[in-house]
Formats: C-alpha cells, structure tokens, sequence
C-alpha cells in the first residue's frame, strides 16, 4: 500500500472506529475506490496500535440452520429479547429477520411477550415486505422457538388465517434460530454500551441501529454486502463493481 494511501486508509479507520478490519477494507474498497485487503487492514491498524479488544463481552455465534433457503421471503426467523431500561424495568424486543438476507424486516418494543405482540410484529412485516398486498404462491414460513406466546392457539390460528405455515425450533437448542440469535448478540453488543433511561431513548437506539444493521452493515455470510443490498435484489452487481487485487493502481491516489 503506498504511504499516501496509508494516511489516507489510516484517517479513514480513525473516524470509522467501530468496524472491524473486514468491514473497514469493504467500505474503504467501496467508497475510495482501492482495493485493499482484509490481511492488509489488520497489518496497518497493528503498525498503528489501533488493533484493540472489545468493550463488550463478545458471544460465540450459533451455527446456521441446516436447510438452507435459496430466496427473501422464504423463511422468517422471529423471536423475543429481553433489554432492561434503568427505573422502568425490562421490555421485549420482537423481530422478524429474513433468513435468506438477514434483514430485519420488522420490530417491535413491548412491555410483554404475548401472542398480540407476536401478530402486531408479523402483520408489521407483511406491509413491509408487500406480501399482504400482492398474491405469492407461498408465504413466507415462519421459524419460532418454544415459548408460551409462539405456542399458543391464537398465534396458530391468526397463522392459518393467514396462510402461514410454520415451524419450531429444537427445545433447548437455539443453534436452531442461529440468524437472529446472531441478530440479538449484535443488536445489544452495540446498544448495551450506552444506558437507556427512557423507553423512547430506547426505541430510537434500536431503530437507529435496525437501519445501520441492514442498510449499512457489510455480512461476511453474505458476500460483505448490507442485508438491504440482498433483499432487494443488488447484490449481485456490487461485487462485480468493485475493484479487485491488481488493479487497484487504476484509481488516482487523491
């Protein structure tokens, strides 16, 4: 890497301190337009001292789930966390992430994990992704664990009703919904360094960070492009596009 590069990849990881060496070499890739490697962040940033552990505790991720789907709107994957806000108590996070793109197509904060909140979450999701509007041959299956709210005979009629089918996860073993357990680690990795004092505070950390996971966040599953690029059908372009090992001397050093 020439020194100018350097300066320049080295004020660009400064400003960009919370993405890893992978994430920084795609995004300075994408937006300089020079190639720069995975192997080659991490040499910089440990000449430069800035190869740091976490501030947070870092959880293994779970493996991914054994029948793969091959489109969006396939699978769905939802399921409840719990996040506390100080003087107000715990409140739940639902999600439904799509399990071909991970992208999160809908949440939502409650104050409990009821069978409502289940349905509110999922009818949220089929705005979102247009499948109440037009006619699919299937609707998207949904991946759910074992908990009181997802096993209720209201969540299974409002499911027929619907024309949903549906699936459990293993009891006792989350490897099941690995995406969105891998989606909770990330989601609090983030939002749990900062103290929530408000439920409003809360809600706008999370739809802050849902925009950030799925619009701006390079998947390494996934090719490293964002969630939104596979959902919507870009994702195949962009690593044409981008320019690669050996050719990076194309690009003017600005």
């Amino acid at each position: 890497m020439p020194d100018e590069v350097k300066r320049r990849f080295v004020n660009f990881a400064l400003k960009e301190t919370e993405l890893s060496p992978r994430e920084l070499a795609v995004t300075f890739t994408d937006q300089e337009r020079y190639f720069v490697s995975e192997s080659t962040v991490y040499r910089v940033l440990k000449a430069h001292d800035l190869i740091t552990s976490p501030a947070f505790i870092v959880i293994k991720a779970a493996n991914e789930f054994k029948d793969k789907t091959t489109a969006i709107n396939q699978l769905w994957q939802t399921d409840f966390t719990y996040i506390k806000v100080l003087g107000w108590g715990w409140f739940y996070l639902s999600t439904v992430l799509d399990d071909y793109s991970r992208y999160i197509v809908s949440w939502k904060l409650c104050t409990n994990m009821r069978a409502e909140d289940v349905t509110d979450t999922l009818d949220l999701a089929l705005q979102a992704s247009g499948c109440d509007r037009v006619h699919v041959v299937h609707k998207p299956r949904l991946l759910r664990d074992n908990g009181s709210s997802y096993v209720s005979g209201d969540l299974a009629e409002w499911l027929q009703d619907k024309g949903m089918k549906h699936s459990r996860g293993a009891p006792y073993h989350p490897q099941t919904q690995g995406k969105i357990e891998r989606w909770h680690q990330t989601l609090k990795n983030r939002i749990l360094l900062e103290n929530d004092f408000l439920p409003g505070d809360l809600e706008a950390q999370i739809e802050a960070f849902v925009d950030h996971y799925n619009h701006q966040r390079y998947h390494e599953s996934i090719k490293n492009v964002t969630s939104a690029d596979v959902y919507f059908g870009r994702d195949k372009a962009i690593p044409k596009q981008r320019p690669s090992r050996g050719v990076a001397a194309q690009y003017p050093v600005r």
